[in-house]
């Protein structure tokens, strides 16, 4: 097999669902390839370029076919669903937020994406700061919380005993959360969408038609 950087990140990602961010080496990387560790820098310089490497592979994977919405789509339904493949593209392999959030990805698919994104959301009414805003917060939000997500999902939930511990007296409401798990919801799905539908009702209530051209 050639070697060159695609391969080297494919098989980098390959190598992450069998051992994590922690167990990923370069040595490990040029052990499944069948090349000596020297190989491998001859395409990519080190470790954290390879990982972008990877950021940039899982996101090209959530941007897969990705159109303006079609007739009859609402802003909010399309950036919902273009969030939603974001977490799913990071859920397919373990750390995969971790890398995400370790990196700076600049493939084109990035700028194509953010530009689908901010025309959708000028076209709908919002100037282009507001809307880069919340489109941050959309990103930093779906980032944290599935970075959340793989980790309690690697170490096990939270402690049994916890909610025996919590003074019931002076925090009852907290012990009432943590008896029906509202603060560390086992249903990740219905947690996020929680979340996610909070912060586009709050960019819906702070949309503001006819400012577009005057703040843009």
């Amino acid at each position: 097999m050639k070697i060159n950087a695609a391969v080297i990140s494919e098989t980098a990602l390959e190598l992450l669902d069998e051992t994590g961010l922690d167990g990923l080496s370069m040595r490990l990387v040029a052990a499944r390839l069948g090349v000596r560790p020297g190989a491998l820098y001859w395409h990519v310089k080190n470790k954290q370029e390879l990982l972008e490497s990877m950021a940039a592979a899982i996101f090209v994977d959530a941007a897969e076919g990705l159109e303006a919405p079609r007739a009859g789509v609402s802003w909010q339904d399309w950036l919902a669903d273009w969030v939603r493949r974001m977490r799913r593209a990071m859920l397919r392999h373990p750390d995969g937020a971790r890398i995400f959030a370790a990196c700076s990805v600049k493939e084109p698919a990035l700028f194509r994406a953010t530009e689908l994104t901010l025309r959708t959301l000028q076209d709908a009414g919002f100037a282009v700061r507001p809307a880069a805003r919340s489109v941050a917060a959309l990103l930093h939000y779906t980032i944290g919380f599935t970075m959340e997500e793989q980790s309690h999902s690697a170490v096990g939930a939270a402690e049994p005993g916890a909610h025996a511990m919590i003074d019931h007296v002076r925090f009852p409401l907290t012990a009432q959360a943590y008896a029906r798990d509202d603060l560390f919801d086992p249903d990740t799905d219905d947690c996020f969408e929680y979340g996610l539908a909070t912060i586009i009702g709050g960019m819906q209530a702070m949309e503001t038609p006819g400012e577009t051209a005057a703040t843009a």
